[in-house]
């Protein structure tokens, strides 16, 4: 039976040692352990070790190991144990070790989906735009359950919500104020579900950011036609009516807002 003849620290890694063997051929280097594995299983110099022992040792290093890479992992930031496990199965883990591993890391409380899922509402909340149906999907991604998901977005307020949705409104309503009430409205409303917020913040943000255009929109819609004019210059009478009426009726303006500008036009130029 193997007997221990040496143990020694590694020089590059002071926590991890190296065990030798006499299996009858004269010392050599067998396999190396963590030092939590060398205390738990209490090897020292003349014991002796069976087949199943070895494979015991080295199963308990795997685990550890495995273990030590996840702790590594989680100090650059907080994790979900969605994230430890794919990180893991990265590393060519075994299924068995990284739910060994896994378990430890709760047992020590390095990993709690519930606390993660509440600080990343949280983060968002305060460092981006974002509303609850995208954060909502981000965490799920992140293998989040449904039911942490739901509490942790208590912590984000509705007005709070809304107060966002209409900065961005207000935002989009000035860059795009050439644009006819109806086509600011769609864009909005695009704006506001990439950026994940309910339908009930989207209407009331909406409702609440002013649409309305001078002179009736005709001031917009003078500025649309005015480019539309240099796209049809070579149409005249009765074609550069219709494309013109079509053109600004896609463009989200009236036919009676359509119908007041063009009769101020001179068909013969």
């Amino acid at each position: 039976m193997p007997i221990i003849t040496k143990i020694t620290t590694q020089k590059k890694n002071k926590e991890r040692y190296n065990i030798f063997l006499n299996e009858g051929k004269g010392e050599q280097y067998a396999f190396s352990v963590d030092e939590a594995v060398l205390v738990k299983f209490q090897l020292k110099k003349g014991m002796e070790l069976d087949e199943f022992s070895i494979t015991e040792i080295h199963y308990e290093d795997d685990i550890r190991k495995a273990y030590n890479l996840a702790l590594h992992y989680l100090t650059r930031r907080i994790r979900s144990e969605s994230e430890v496990r794919a990180y893991l199965g990265e590393k060519e883990i075994d299924e068995p070790i990284i739910q060994e591993a896994i378990i430890k890391l709760y047992e020590y409380q390095f990993l709690n989906d519930e606390q993660y899922a509440i600080a990343y509402v949280r983060t968002q909340m305060n460092t981006t735009d974002k509303g609850t149906v995208l954060i909502r999907s981000e965490l799920k991604e992140r293998g989040i359950s449904e039911n942490y998901i739901a509490l942790a977005l208590k912590e984000y307020p509705y007005d709070l919500q809304l107060e966002k949705a209409k900065i961005l409104c207000e935002k989009a309503a000035q860059k795009n104020k050439k644009d006819s009430e109806r086509v600011l409205k769609t864009k909005l409303e695009q704006k506001l579900i990439r950026k994940g917020f309910s339908f009930d913040i989207i209407t009331n943000a909406i409702e609440s950011t002013n649409l309305e255009r001078t002179e009736d929109g005709m001031e917009a819609l003078r500025y649309q036609a005015e480019k539309l004019q240099r796209k049809y210059v070579n149409e005249t009478g009765y074609a550069y009516e219709q494309k013109m009426k079509s053109a600004l009726y896609r463009k989200g303006f009236s036919l009676e807002q359509i119908e007041a500008y063009l009769k101020n036009l001179d068909w013969n130029e």
